[in-house]
């Protein structure tokens, strides 16, 4: 991500409150308006996500979204309004954003990611943030990334709770280990089934917004290289959030060595290739 741009006078006013703000200031505003961040999904997550973002001033967003707004996607998906229903989200979402901020290019890419595109797909942005909404999308995201050597930026909500992490796997971190994969912290998928659908359980909307605003925020923390000196956001952590009990809690997990990714049997197989 190149930090060699320069912000035009009004840019400079609209980004007055990250100029002046220690950890960001204007080579961490430079760093936004050259990044590039894809998007995952424009549903409950993506929502918050991609205004934050283009609010941020982030130079290209691509929004992932192959469904159309319905009318009970409004009460979580605040990207959308109500005269969008029957609308493509990602034509939706772009126009949001356009409204928001007219410096951000909000590109469409109103297709399905999977194992077929997924790798292509984020090659070609810095940052990769997944609010996707179910754990097939989130391991061939989570895949391509490590692939593609992209950090990625991945959360769930489910009724009244939300999890969100940060993924470095092809960097190591201070101590010299590596940083855990995906697969690390889930190495299987659930059985079908076992996690029901929200039109099943419900979600609370407003969960969405804080989880998604989350999300926005490590994607910020990647792009201007962290807000202090060995600043690494959450990788390696799971934040958890309870909006019941408005309890947050953060675990720490490893890079599993018998992971197929990275872990010891992968790299084997690779120096045998």
């Amino acid at each position: 991500m190149a930090d060699t741009m320069t912000l035009s006078s009004e840019e400079i006013e609209r980004y007055a409150r990250h100029i002046v703000l220690r950890g960001v200031g204007g080579p961490g505003q430079n760093k936004l308006k050259a990044a590039r961040v894809l998007a995952i999904g424009a549903g409950g997550l993506g929502s918050p996500l991609l205004q934050y973002l283009a609010a941020a001033g982030v130079g290209r967003i691509g929004i992932v979204d192959d469904d159309a707004v319905s009318l009970s996607n409004l009460q979580r998906q605040v990207v959308h309004a109500t005269s969008d229903v029957g609308r493509p989200k990602v034509d939706s979402a772009a126009a949001t954003l356009q409204r928001l901020n007219p410096h951000v290019a909000a590109e469409k890419i109103a297709l399905r990611i999977d194992e077929t595109n997924a790798r292509a797909l984020v090659a070609d942005y810095d940052v990769i943030a997944d609010g996707s909404d179910n754990f097939a999308t989130r391991y061939i995201v989570s895949d391509a990334c490590f692939h593609e050597r992209k950090p990625l930026v991945t959360a769930a909500i489910g009724e009244y709770d939300g999890s969100l992490t940060v993924l470095k796997p092809y960097a190591r971190n201070k101590n010299g280990a590596p940083n855990p994969t995906y697969r690390c912290l889930f190495p299987e998928p659930p059985p079908p089934g076992m996690v029901p659908a929200c039109a099943e359980t419900g979600v609370l909307g407003a969960l969405a917004g804080l989880v998604g605003s989350l999300m926005a925020l490590e994607v910020i923390r990647e792009i201007v290289g962290g807000f202090e000196e060995g600043d690494e956001g959450l990788v390696g952590k799971l934040l958890l959030i309870d909006a019941k009990a408005m309890r947050f809690e953060t675990l720490t997990y490893a890079w599993d060595e018998n992971n197929p990714l990275s872990g010891s049997r992968a790299a084997s197989s690779l120096s045998r290739a």
